[in-house]
């Protein structure tokens, strides 16, 4: 029995999801825009473009939130959290946020890397054994099979983190990789335990070797059964004593228990006209009971309110309201380019995740880099990003999309539920009207967002 089963019963007490929390509880202190160098009259350009979405049709409806200098400067709701609701949508309402769980799987790993439970440049292998055959395709044989041959070496944990590795994904049947099609049909995702899942993988094709391009990959899914392994615990019970619990993330979860799905917003695609339908998606996505392979790639479920205070310990370097989660120098590494120049990111989190046979560079691609699973911006201007040198963001399959921007000290935070979004557009026409409304710009330098060519001390790897 995996960890995770053994720990449902436990962790449903440890949460006390019998009892519903009362009225809507400010996420950080407030302020009004301009005592923080926002202009009210400028961040209605922001507000329209959210409301203009739900009068078109394109979204039910969604929640934003931004803050500066600790503080929620805009939290704003619009339409409604289901197309047949006459409420409008709830501050708390409850979103899939699918691979913004990817960041916070991150800080799950560095909380361990700041006890000395792993070092950058270790290879894979010393954590997963299952890993020490893995193989990449070097041709087909006559029936169209693909011939297998071993990799020239394991990948590194420092090329887990950063989807170098050479791992596919499956998350679609992506005509463009043999390997992803090959995960896609395995149900990879879809396993019955983190065990399970990484017997799968360690029997399929590669999708490359290690360290040779940066491709969106299962690595988070993998980090997850590492944390199991080097923490003891299950994932989310691991994440709910080490990260939530401790910043007030009262709503955050793999699943959503019977006296919170009230606040869950409902989920839809587009038809082929664009108007929205429900989304049709696998039993393995029902989030109304607990996962039997909880995806540290995908898995999490939160709130604007939840989000907003793990993006502030971020911003703080590593603690917030007197609780430190990490130390400063292992948050200015999760915040550093680990990529060489050549390699490019490919997506954001949202774009072309779903429907990888239409993937284009999404609109900040240039002069993007990739830190400890989440991006950073190296260079903005490289791509007309309005945002400071060593914003880091990602976004999630389901709709939703953050930026955290050092430089500026502000953090942004979107929710919608609509599968792929409504397009990468979104993302860069709300940095766009968050800097035009920001009239006092960079309060500080960012950190050094150089690549690392070696293994980067912090307080328990220099022990």
């Amino acid at each position: 029995m995996s960890l995770w089963r053994k720990s449902v019963g436990a962790l449903a007490g440890f949460l006390g999801l019998t009892a519903a929390h009362p009225g809507v509880a400010s996420a950080l202190p407030r302020a009004k825009p301009e005592a923080v160098g926002f202009s009210s009259e400028k961040l209605k350009r922001l507000d329209e473009t959210m409301q203009r979405l739900v009068d078109q049709g394109q979204i039910a409806g969604g929640v934003t939130l931004l803050a500066r200098h600790g503080k929620v400067v805009s939290q704003q709701t619009f339409g409604k959290r289901a197309l047949e609701d006459v409420q409008p949508m709830p501050a708390d309402a409850i979103f899939r946020i699918r691979s913004e769980t990817k960041p916070v799987t991150g800080v799950a790993m560095l909380i361990l890397y700041d006890e000395g439970r792993w070092k950058l440049d270790d290879p894979i292998t010393k954590y997963v054994p299952e890993f020490e055959s893995l193989r990449i395709a070097s041709g087909v044989d006559a029936s169209g099979r693909p011939i297998l041959s071993p990799i020239s070496r394991p990948p590194t944990m420092r090329e887990l983190m950063t989807h170098t590795a050479g791992f596919a994904y499956g998350i679609a049947d992506d005509p463009g990789s043999a390997a992803d099609q090959a995960y896609y049909r395995a149900g990879v995702l879809q396993s019955d335990s983190l065990f399970s899942m990484v017997r799968k993988i360690a029997d399929l094709p590669m999708y490359s070797e290690p360290g040779k391009l940066w491709r969106y990959s299962v690595a988070a899914d993998i980090q997850g059964l590492i944390i199991e392994r080097l923490s003891g615990q299950a994932l989310p019970v691991f994440m709910q004593q080490r990260i939530f619990k401790p910043l007030k993330m009262r709503d955050t979860a793999f699943w959503v228990p019977a006296d919170k799905t009230a606040r869950l917003a409902a989920i839809y695609d587009a038809d082929a006209a664009g108007k929205l339908i429900p989304a049709v998606e696998g039993g393995w996505r029902d989030v109304t009971k607990p996962p039997p392979a909880p995806s540290g790639g995908g898995g999490l479920l939160s709130t604007a309110g939840d989000f907003a205070r793990f993006a502030q310990m971020i911003l703080n370097g590593g603690d917030l309201d007197g609780v430190r989660i990490l130390e400063p120098e292992t948050v200015a590494l999760m915040r550093l380019n680990h990529l060489p120049p050549s390699f490019q990111v490919t997506t954001d989190g949202t774009s072309g995740v779903l429907k990888p046979g239409q993937q284009k560079a999404f609109p900040f691609a240039l002069g993007m880099g990739y830190g400890i699973d989440v991006a950073v911006a190296v260079d903005p201007a490289a791509s007309g990003a309005p945002v400071g040198p060593g914003t880091i963001s990602w976004g999630g399959s389901a709709g939703t999309w953050f930026w955290i921007d050092p430089a500026n000290d502000l953090f942004f935070i979107g929710m919608i539920q609509r599968l792929g979004g409504v397009g990468p557009g979104l993302d860069a026409e709300t940095r766009k009207w968050v800097y035009h409304a920001l009239e006092k710009p960079l309060v500080r330098q960012a950190a050094n967002t150089a690549a690392p060519m070696r293994e980067t001390s912090t307080r328990s790897a220099r022990k």
